[in-house]
């Protein structure tokens, strides 16, 4: 492949494209950092106007849009002038399916420190917090970043609330009397349940850490009267008499307390009792693997969890003794979420 020949040109764009990504991540950060979806309405405007709304500078503003524009979440109409697109639009605060927290909460100062050392995460197969900030992910988020655990919250609602309707639609609740979503945060996905299935009793289980911040609506009735909220640590133990247990994202930490969890489940649960498992694969389409094999070393960087592909999964659930029901993707979901149902058996409780 000569120098300067097509092929060697195409290489050398494939591989700086890459390089590059830290400046595509960057100028979307700033984008939202500075609120200039927020400050665009629905007519175009001038970046001057845009500057004087976000009290920027207008030429340092109009490099970081016509950056934008490259990447397809603004539009230049003509030099100078910019609009929305729906990409532009996502990153509004007041957009339905809002994904600026997200966007904040992955561009955190954190994520610039860690990615640097995926080399040593790689080597040694777990994170880095420790090096980096000399305690666990969740402590630091807590005690020394406030304003990045909001972030981290707000995120997490909204994509909770994004994915919650569309495993509600999904979920097979016949002969199910009482739920417990395991490590099930604010519990949103728990109201959703609750109140499509009015016969249904909840329990809510997470850390004494996250209960406070729950879902106003469970604590009010008539939801009130039909759910328990429970402050625990799920890989100590679980509230058992439930016929349906659902862990959403959760079977993605350390394999061993992937493996906690369900022994836990599975000790606390009776026989013919269900085990719902939602969460991302790796062996899911094309066009999602780049959000996924993110996601995946993410988890590999902050708490040295993974994303499973389908056989892992259901590998996990084989060596708790869990019988493998069936799975599915779940429409509607990006990254397509896919759902594991499981049996305990009678021998899960030996």
């Amino acid at each position: 492949m000569p120098p300067g020949s097509t092929d060697a040109r195409d290489t050398a764009r494939s591989i700086l494209d890459v390089a590059f990504g830290a400046a595509a991540a960057g100028t979307l950060l700033a984008a939202t950092r500075l609120g200039v979806a927020d400050a665009l309405d629905d007519e175009p405007a001038h970046v001057s106007d845009l500057a004087g709304r976000t009290r920027t500078d207008p030429d340092a503003l109009d490099r970081l849009l016509r950056a934008l524009t490259q990447q397809g979440i603004f539009e230049e109409v003509e030099e100078g002038w910019y609009r929305h697109t729906e990409s532009s639009r996502a990153l509004r605060e007041d957009a339905p399916d809002s994904l600026r927290y997200m966007v904040l909460w992955l561009g955190a100062e954190w994520t610039w420190r860690a990615w640097p050392l995926l080399a040593e995460a790689v080597r040694r197969g777990g994170p880095v917090t420790e090096d980096l900030f000399g305690k666990g992910f969740y402590a630091y988020l807590k005690q020394d970043t406030p304003e990045e655990e909001r972030n981290f919250m707000r995120a997490m609602t909204q994509s909770s609330e994004r994915s919650s309707s569309a495993v509600v639609e999904v979920l097979d609740m016949r002969g199910v009397r009482r739920v417990a979503d395991i490590g099930g945060g604010q519990g949103h996905l728990l109201r959703k349940l609750l109140e499509r299935h009015p016969g249904a009793h909840g329990v809510l289980l997470d850390l004494e850490t996250v209960v406070p911040n729950v879902d106003p609506a469970l604590r009010r009735e008539p939801l009130s009267q039909r759910c328990d909220i429970v402050a625990g640590d799920f890989l100590s133990e679980v509230p058992g008499n439930a016929d349906l247990y659902i862990l959403k994202n959760i079977v993605e930490g350390p394999d061993e307390s992937s493996v906690a969890v369900l022994r836990n489940i599975a000790a606390a649960a009776r026989p013919g009792a269900r085990i719902a498992v939602v969460s991302t694969l790796l062996d899911t389409g094309a066009d999602e693997m780049r959000i996924t094999v993110g996601w995946d070393l993410t988890l590999l960087l902050n708490v040295g969890g993974k994303k499973h592909r389908a056989r892992d999964l259901v590998g996990i659930f084989e060596k708790v003794g869990l019988t493998v029901l069936s799975s599915r993707a779940i429409p509607g979901t990006l990254p397509t979420l896919h759902l594991f149902e499981c049996v305990v058996p009678v021998a899960g409780r030996s």
